[in-house]
């Protein structure tokens, strides 16, 4: 059984790996994941920069300064923070960790961008300090679900203001004791509820930004002597007792939690998943049996329309995907959070990335979206979150079915996306960018975050 540090406060312990996470000591393939990480993350940010709600956030905020916005020019690190972690959830496509049940990308990435370009850091420095993110945000993740988010809370806004401090701290080469009240200072400003994302609003997007913020925000406190509560973390009335049920050693030991230096050696950033779809992860996996048995059909050459033949899909999935049943979602928002309209909408047009938008919806879609059942089933719940199973059954008016099961969405680290599969979503997304620019950052240990910025920023900036 893996040690417990019974005398060490949770943060303490984390602060103590991140002032510790120094790019010579991060794994070669960890290393690689950060530069894949970055890539997805300015995919997603760049086409998430021209939706409502990001020109919303810039309609508020500081123009000009020394951290790049992507898509908008420069602000200051704290408004540029928020801005662009707002941009990279706005569009349900960026990564995440289905243990941690959180997207740590969108909150740390923007926190380690901000403070690295405007402390004129190098790559290197910008690599620790995503990876050190990461570990915070995901750690932290494992240990307060699933008991944190069934009590309402969205783990990419409360967890990921962890991740983001840490980030940030790591990017300003703060002590052990400024780490600390870092993190203490995040985790009192932790937020963020389901309500927001369920109810199909922008307040989700802003759950990234604000974490991304809250976390510069805290580091730059921090630096100055302001203080935060080490217990932060497990004490009484702490973060875990408030917002997640409690913490204890044998809770911690069951979910083989890395509290000491292994998780320097293998990082949890080499955990995550990258998406295909824009849509919530619990849908994926009943959208990846959809397209099995699309393809199928296809080959079978079913010679009439196809939304005309189909009888009935039912699909049968965990509790969590279960309950994305929205039948008539009013707002781009809630059309990603539900599971038969996305399905429809997977029939008709196979999830054209550039067109999942409520002026995108036909009745066609409706149509089609009545005809699927979605049945919780208990046996597949046993495996979740392990697992994200769901099992689909089209039938055609003919009566031939077609049944796919999928227990892993694409994009998890046991069934990833290649780099080359990330650079053709960059260009699908965004097929103004010119994607060898990317290759800029295959190379950006020799560049200072400055000049990096510089040279995206020519094709990440609209007119």
């Amino acid at each position: 059984m893996r040690q417990v540090y019974r005398s060490m406060k949770i943060a303490e312990k984390l602060a103590e790996l991140t002032a510790k996470t120094s790019y010579s000591k991060i794994p070669e393939e960890a290393v690689q994941m950060a530069k894949l990480c970055f890539v997805d993350f300015l995919c997603v940010a760049l086409r998430g920069s021209q939706g409502e709600s990001s020109e919303k956030v810039r309609n508020i905020i500081f123009q000009g300064g020394s951290s790049s916005i992507i898509g908008a020019g420069k602000s200051s690190p704290l408004d540029a923070s928020l801005a662009n972690g707002v941009a990279a959830h706005s569009m349900d496509l960026d990564d995440g960790h289905r243990f941690a049940q959180l997207h740590p990308g969108c909150c740390v990435i923007p926190a380690a961008l901000a403070l690295c370009e405007s402390q004129k850091k190098d790559g290197k420095d910008f690599i620790s300090s995503i990876v050190a993110g990461y570990n915070a945000a995901v750690t932290i993740g494992m240990i307060a679900n699933p008991q944190h988010r069934m009590n309402g809370f969205h783990s990419t806004g409360t967890c990921g203001t962890f991740g983001a401090a840490a980030a940030a701290s790591r990017a300003m080469d703060l002590d052990l004791d400024e780490t600390v009240n870092a993190l203490g200072l995040a985790g009192t400003q932790a937020a963020g509820l389901l309500e927001s994302d369920h109810a199909g609003t922008m307040g989700k997007h802003l759950h990234a930004g604000k974490a991304a913020q809250s976390g510069v925000i805290s580091a730059l406190l921090a630096r100055e002597g302001f203080t935060g509560a080490e217990s932060i973390i497990e004490g009484k009335e702490g973060f875990l007792n408030g917002m997640a049920g409690g913490c204890s050693e044998t809770l911690l030991e069951s979910r083989k939690i890395i509290l000491d230096d292994d998780l320097l050696r293998n990082p949890h950033i080499l955990e995550v998943y990258f998406k295909k779809y824009p849509l919530c992860r619990h849908l994926h996996s009943s959208i990846d049996a959809l397209m099995a048995i699309l393809s199928e059909i296809e080959n079978d050459d079913v010679k009439h329309d196809l939304e005309d033949e189909i009888k009935t899909i039912i699909i049968r999935t965990y509790r969590i995907a279960s309950e994305h049943n929205n039948y008539q979602p009013q707002t781009p928002e809630s059309l990603r959070q539900s599971l038969p309209m996305s399905i429809a909408t997977a029939v008709l047009n196979g999830l054209n990335l550039e067109e999942l938008d409520m002026s995108s919806m036909k009745p066609e879609i409706n149509a089609i979206s009545n005809k699927v059942k979605i049945v919780f089933d208990e046996d597949l719940d046993d495996l979740y979150p392990s697992m994200r199973p769901s099992e689909v059954t089209l039938t055609l008016k003919n009566g031939k079915k077609y049944i796919k099961r999928v227990d892993l969405p694409l994009g998890e680290p046991e069934n990833p996306l290649k780099r080359a599969e990330i650079i053709e979503k960059f260009q699908r997304l965004n097929p103004d960018f010119d994607v060898e620019v990317l290759e800029v950052i295959e190379d950006i240990e020799s560049c200072s975050m400055c000049d990096l910025m510089d040279v995206l920023d020519k094709n990440l900036n609209h007119p």
